[in-house]
Formats: structure tokens, sequence, C-alpha cells
């Protein structure tokens, strides 16, 4: 680097610092400032010799993440500083303790928990990934300002990777839309979770965020004008109403829009409220409820609401401490619009969140919802004796689940997640009360332990000193926290079974000539097919496992290891004379490649999206099936590739002349005289394309049709769906992947 350049980059460094001071949402103090420029100093040192893989100075991203960590999340000094030396710890000499020193014992404390985890030894059962996830979400029994710090962290990554390979594009914005933007959405950070959820979609599914990306731009000045319509409306009645108050347009999240389009089975076009507007307003915490609901009156002066889609969030604000009114009316031209009221400090809390709240908390002392739900989190996370991916999954759940509001027989009113049942109830007021309930009153009324609630339902439980929970119960609830504690209580009886069971397995196997040793332990559980060596000792003290089945293990024991490699990873004999002839219709040439040699391995098609050629594909290196084929957009692949990213294999077709493949298409339409002619003849007449099952029905003037049909390949099959949706009265043509 030469001496100008080496000038210009100090220079844009030291811009970098002026700008975190100016644009910090806290009021900082001269020791606050004094706290920062040390922190600064520290991390330009100790990353001096650094650069990213763009080729820029490693310390642009430190200052990045403070300047996410001051302005969109609006924490203060300390947490500004420890974002600037996140990285400090795990890249040079300097320890948590020189830290501590240096600073404060909670400077010290929030970097220690941003160092990066230390990689865990794991077998091929146990993500590395998930276990990541564990530890890092432990470190919210210390301080929630870590989690928030990594969110930026991960926010500013996702921002400038544009210059990695595609595989680690994809794991990396994987994770983010599996725990990252979940974690963002339930800490009320909604600004940072679009942003990481439209980046995770712009690396997961590049094509399909570029093509609404362009959509999005092509139709931005209608959509303008049709926003300006109705806040000049809007607005004129406000002013008269003499309410201070500023509105703006909202163009609905890119991976919104995609969501949309694939739960409803719409196109672009078809999805109509993509945008929302939002009119904020001043007043006093006094008067602020009056105040929204006199902007609801006058929107629903002027348009008709839909009265299933109103939010009001400012009565019960949701456990992250958000609050607003959300109306959602027919505008102009018979569009849906949403439009969000919600004053000054509401505003400040929607998009920062946890420092907002803080801000405006003045010594209160109810407690906030986001602190109740972190402490409900913590003894969840202490109590969990899941393996690892069980805990990412059950933690997840707790995530976006939207929110009910319920009554206890005193008139107090809890929030659980949507979906809740009387007994998910009873243990989030006490797992005392949990593990001893009897029965449930809901409304009065005696219900089943299973019961889903309602927003309203006011909840009695009953309770039995003899009462124990049963295997059953895990149905009856669907709260993480509940789970957790009916496990461990199951577990407790578990474990003294299984005590015996190991005590019973190393006898009858000492009589066999084997040791039961970690390795015997591991050999054991594949063989079962059980998931932990709790499940085998647990069966082994049941009495469910027979003397025959561990003579059969033994004698097959020396080559199962073996035996696996050899059926996953058999090799097709490949000869370097053989190219690929597009015109030479063979069937060998109607296989799947993997990895960057192009390998030709053995492998299975997933039920779970049945994927056929053409589709953009990934393997995965399953525990007992091999390789399992999936599709790039298949249900399960966000979870897949964020937890098992080290068994994901990139794949590809390399031709598809011969195999055939099945998909099921449902069609809906208007049960117009001629449809079902129309329609079988059309997808009979197609190329091609056999037709392997065909059930047609109507019901009160609507056609509802599925269709199994054999193709060669995806073009095959997008034209034959092109070719439907053509046939006049038909609506909806979907693709589905089960039946």
């Amino acid at each position: 680097m030469t001496e100008i350049e080496l000038e210009a980059e100090n220079k844009a460094i030291a811009q970098e610092y002026k700008e975190l001071l100016r644009i910090s949402y806290q009021t900082l103090t001269a020791e606050d400032k004094k706290i920062i420029r040390k922190a600064f100093d520290v991390a330009v040192d100790a990353h001096k010799d650094q650069r990213r893989k763009s080729g820029e100075a490693y310390i642009f991203h430190p200052i990045a993440v403070a300047k996410i960590v001051a302005r969109d999340i609006g924490l203060g000094a300390t947490s500004i500083a420890a974002a600037l030396m996140h990285d400090v710890v795990e890249d040079t000499d300097i320890t948590v303790q020189d830290i501590e020193k240096m600073f404060n014992p909670k400077i010290a404390q929030l970097v220690e928990g941003l160092t990066k985890i230390a990689k865990v030894k794991t077998d091929q059962e146990i993500s590395m990934q998930a276990e990541n996830f564990r530890k890092m979400l432990l470190t919210l029994n210390d301080d929630v300002r870590v989690i928030i710090i990594k969110i930026a962290d991960r926010l500013h990554n996702m921002q400038t990777m544009g210059s990695m390979a595609d595989y680690k594009q994809a794991k990396i914005a994987s994770e983010t839309l599996y725990i990252y933007a979940p974690l963002a959405h339930r800490l009320g950070l909604y600004n940072i979770k679009t942003q990481l959820e439209d980046l995770g979609l712009k690396y997961t599914e590049p094509e399909v965020y570029n093509n609404i990306v362009s959509k999005i731009k092509e139709t931005k000045e209608e959509q303008d004008s049709y926003i300006k319509s109705i806040s000049d409306v809007l607005s004129k009645s406000m002013v008269d109403e003499g309410i201070e108050f500023t509105i703006k347009g909202r163009p609905k999240s890119i991976y919104s829009i995609r969501r949309k389009m694939k739960m409803q089975g719409v196109t672009f076009d078809e999805v109509y409220d993509k945008f929302a507007l939002r009119i904020i307003y001043k007043a006093n915490q006094h008067d602020e409820k009056f105040i929204a609901w006199k902007i609801y009156s006058v929107v629903t002066d002027h348009y008709r609401p839909s009265p299933s889609r109103l939010r009001d969030w400012i009565s019960s604000p949701k456990s992250s401490g958000y609050e607003a009114l959300h109306i959602t009316v027919m505008g102009p031209k018979g569009r849906w619009v949403e439009i969000q009221v919600r004053s000054e400090r509401m505003d400040e809390i929607a998009e920062k969140g946890y420092a907002a709240h803080y801000k405006y908390k003045n010594g209160a002392t109810e407690e906030h919802g986001l602190e109740i739900w972190l402490n409900q989190l913590k003894e969840a996370l202490e109590n969990s004796s899941a393996n690892a991916v069980d805990f990412v999954e059950d933690f997840k759940l707790n995530l976006y689940a939207k929110e009910i509001y319920v009554f206890t027989p005193k008139g107090e009113i809890k929030s659980l997640p949507k979906g809740a049942t009387s007994l998910d109830f009873a243990f989030s007021i006490h797992s005392e009360i949990g593990v001893k309930t009897r029965g449930t009153r809901v409304n009065g009324k005696l219900v089943p332990l299973n019961h889903v609630l309602n927003s309203g339902d006011q909840v009695e439980i009953i309770t039995s000193a003899n009462q124990k929970p049963t295997s059953q119960w895990l149905d009856y609830v669907t709260t993480s926290r509940a789970k957790n504690k009916i496990k461990n209580a199951l577990n407790e009886n578990t474990k003294k079974i299984a005590e015996d069971g190991k005590e019973i397995l190393t006898r009858k196997l000492r009589h066999l000539k084997i040791t039961l040793n970690e390795n015997t332990t591991n050999e054991l559980v594949n063989y079962f097919k059980f998931q932990t060596s709790l499940d085998l000792y647990y069966r082994a003290g049941i009495g469910a496992i027979e003397n025959q089945q561990l003579k059969e293990f033994a004698a097959q024991k020396s080559n199962t290891l073996v035996n696996f490699f050899k059926k996953t990873m058999k090799r097709s004999p490949t000869s370097q004379s053989e190219q690929i002839n597009k015109n030479e219709i063979s069937k060998k040439y109607d296989l799947l490649v993997f990895g960057s040699e192009q390998d030709k391995l053995d492998y299975k098609l997933s039920s779970c999206c049945n994927p056929i050629p053409g589709d953009e594909v990934f393997g995965f290196v399953s525990i007992n099936e091999g390789i399992k084929v999936h599709k790039k957009d298949c249900p399960n692949a966000i979870r897949m590739q964020s937890n098992y990213a080290y068994r994901i294999i990139q794949a590809k077709w390399i031709d598809s002349s011969q195999e055939e493949f099945k998909a099921i298409l449902k069609i809906t339409g208007m049960d117009i005289l001629g449809l079902t002619n129309d329609l079988t003849k059309v997808i009979s007449n197609q190329m091609n394309v056999n037709i392997q099952s065909i059930s047609l029905s109507s019901e009160a003037g609507i056609f509802y049709g599925q269709v199994a049909v054999v193709v060669q390949n995806n073009t095959i099959l997008k034209k034959l769906i092109e070719n439907i949706k053509k046939v006049d009265g038909v609506d909806k043509v979907i693709r589905v992947y089960n039946n």
C-alpha cells in the first residue's frame, strides 16, 4: 500500500470515528467519550495488520458494528466500547483481564461474551453450529446486550459478504434467517429484523430476491402516487382535528412479500398489501391512547376497515415492548392498505426496542414484558437437557410466536404464544403448579389439558399433590418452557431406570466378550436407531432389548463402519474419456453430480420436497440413509443449512433425458361449464407428460383439482403449469410437495 493510500485510509478511519460519536442515540458525557476513544484506540492497534476479504482494513468492521449499536439500536457507551473491541480478544494477545484493568468489569464481561465461541468437539450426530448457538444463547444469562451486539455484528457481516464463496454465503444467510432474524424480532429490533431477512433471502434465493426487487422498482412510481392520494386525504382531516403528526409510506419488506407469495401461492402482482402507511403523532404519555383512537376515527371516516385485521397493541403491548395500532382498510381501487398508528415514543421503541424502552422507563416499577420473557428464557436455557439441535428448535418456537392475552382467576393478565394450551398456562404461572396440574377450567368450564386458549380467556388451574406428568403431556403443550419442565420431571424417573439398564447391558455384553465403553455405546445407539445413550440404557432397563438382538449386534460389530461408508459414498466408476454428450440419450447421464469435483455418488431424492431434474438442489449427508437430495427452497432447507452446514454437499443435475419424476399440482378456480374437459385436454396434449392420477371436485361454485403427473424435468413442468393457468376459469396452480 502506498503512503498516499495509507494516509487516505487513516483519514477515513478518523472520519468514521467522528461519525460514530455524532450519531449516538444516547447523550454521551465527557466520561463516555473518553471510554469510547480508549476502546477505539485499543481496537485500531489490535487490528492494525488485518484486512477483510474485500481488501479494506479490518478496523472498519468493528467501527461499523459500533455504529449500528449506537444509531440503529441506541445502546450507550458501555455497549459501543464492547462493540469496538468485540474481536480484540480473539485476534490478539489482549485478554479479558487486560480489558477489565483498562476499562471496567462490565465492558470486560460483554467482550468476553462476544469473543467467538471456541470450537466444540462433536460427533456426526451433533451439530457444531447448534452447539455454538446454544452457547451464544446462554450468554443471555449474563447480559442481553451481548446478544444485541452479536445481532449488530451479524447485520454488518450480511451487508458485506458479497466477496465470499456462494456456499459460505448460503450457510451464513441460512443461520441468519434461522436464528438471528427471529432474535432481533423478539428483542423488538424490527428495523434490523427486516434488513436481516431481506439480506438472508438475497443469498439463499438470489433469483427470487432479484426478481422481487426489480418488480418493486417497476411499480414504485405508481405505488408512490397511490400512497400520496391516501395520505393527502388523511392529512387534511388530521390537521383539522389539531393533531401534530408525520405520515410516511412504507413498502412491505422483500422477505415478507416472498413469504406471502409462497404461503398463498400467488404472484407478485397478486400480493395486495405490498405497502403500509405509518402515522407518527406527537403526544404526552397521558393523551397517547386518546389521540391514537382519535386517529383511528379519522381513518375509518374515510376508509372502510377490516374488523378481523385490527391489532390493538396499545392496550396490550407485545412482550418486546412494541406498542401501536394497526388498522387494515380498503383503499382506493379496491386495495387493502395497512395503516400503523404510533406516538413518537412508541415509534422509538419500535425502532430501538430495548434501549428506547429504558429511556422512557423513568424508574417505573412494573416489570417490563421483555424482562419477563428474558427471565423465562433464562429458566428454559438453564434447564434444557435436550441435545443442541432440539434445544435450538425449541428456542426458535419462542421467538416468532404471536401472542394471546389471557386472565388469571384474580383478573391479572398474562401473555402466552398463540396456540398455547391450558397446560402451558399452568407452567407459565409456576413449574410447581404445572407438574401438579390435575385439571383446568376455562371461563368457568372444565376443559382438557390440551385445550387451545384464545385471547380474553380466564383460566383456572386445579392441582393435586399426587399428580405426576406423563409422556403424553409433551403432546399437550406448545411452549418450550412447559416442554422442558415436563421433560425434566420425566427424565428423573427415566434416569433411575437407565442407571439399572446400564448395569444390565454391561453384564449381557460381557458374556458376548464386548466391553461397554463410549465407543460401543455409540455403535449400539446407531445400530438400534436410537437418539441418545439414555434411550439405549432406558430400553435395556425396561427389558425392551432382547439377548438375540445383542448377539446380532456382536456378529456385525466389526464391519459397521465399513458398511456405512460403502453404502453412503459408493462411487460410480467414471473414466476420463466419459464425456457428457447432450445428444446421446442414455439413462446413465441422468444423475446428480456432487461437490466441486462433480463426483457421482449414490443418493436418494427426499420425499419432503420431491426434487426433479432442473430444480436447484443440494445434498445432505444423513446418518442412516446416505446422501439425501433436497430442493434449495425445501421447507427444511434453512434449518439444515443452519444447523448442519458441514453435512451439506453442493449438487447439480448434469442431464435429464430419460428418467421420469412425479410432481403434484393443486388447481383451484371457478366451476364453469367445460372446465374439467379443457383441463384434461391441456394436460394430456402436453408433450412428455403422463397423468398418474387426477381428482377433481367442486363445491358452491369453486373448482378443486389435484393432478399427479410424471415429467422428465422442471422445464416441462413449468410449461405445463403455464398452460394450465391459461385455461378459462383456472385461478391458481401450485406445485405441492406432499399429498
